[in-house]
């Protein structure tokens, strides 16, 4: 029992260690102008942008986040309509997939879709897409104009606005702080993703 307390205290001791060391301009920044109103854990991406597929898709950094946050807060994924000549589409196609609580379902073939195969040319492409992954087609034209995906669009773009976001991937904390992967230890990946994970999680209970 003695060495279960020992192990405990040197966890609780390393944890406390890991925590004291993350500053404000190394692991993340205290934005100038923070935005009310945000999620709490927002990340913005692109089905464009090979960092975030790596991010994503190679790292699992956003699955690490996620495992490591406290219970009841959750990680909202925003796409940017920025990057490449459908951006605008996918951004929209990512506000019917979170209307249709499927963004773990479409977001690998997705990725693939833009990136691998290169088989996004048009809207019918997206569209496939979402087929292929389970969605009756039905559903899908029913979402793709509707108010609610029209809102979540504007909520995309305007978060993305008012945050000033400069470029993808990003996550930010309660809207005042900005996560910044320069400023980690990327000497291992394994590292990288826990310190990446902690910060989050150090941040979310930051006062």
């Amino acid at each position: 029992m003695k060495k279960f307390w020992l192990a405990l205290a040197g966890m609780v001791l390393a944890f406390s260690a890991c925590a004291a060391q993350i500053t404000d301009g190394k692991q993340y920044t205290t934005l100038a102008n923070p935005v009310q109103g945000e999620p709490q854990v927002l990340e913005f991406f692109s089905f464009y942008c090979p960092h975030c597929y790596q991010f994503e898709h190679v790292l699992h950094v956003s699955d690490n986040v996620k495992k490591k946050l406290p219970e009841g807060v959750k990680m909202t994924k925003y796409h940017v309509e920025f990057l490449g000549p459908l951006g605008k589409q996918l951004s929209q196609a990512w506000a019917v997939a979170i209307a249709l609580g499927v963004e773990e379902k479409i977001s690998s073939p997705m990725f693939d879709a833009v990136q691998k195969t290169q088989t996004i040319n048009n809207v019918d492409d997206i569209r496939k897409v979402f087929i292929d992954a389970g969605v009756k087609p039905e559903e899908y034209d029913a979402a793709w104009n509707s108010f609610v995906v029209k809102s979540l669009v504007a909520q995309q773009e305007k978060a993305a606005a008012d945050l000033q976001l400069q470029g993808v991937p990003a996550m930010f904390v309660n809207g005042k702080y900005q996560l910044n992967p320069q400023g980690m230890d990327t000497s291992n990946m394994d590292t990288f993703i826990q310190e990446y994970a902690n910060t989050v999680n150090f941040l979310v209970e930051k006062k």
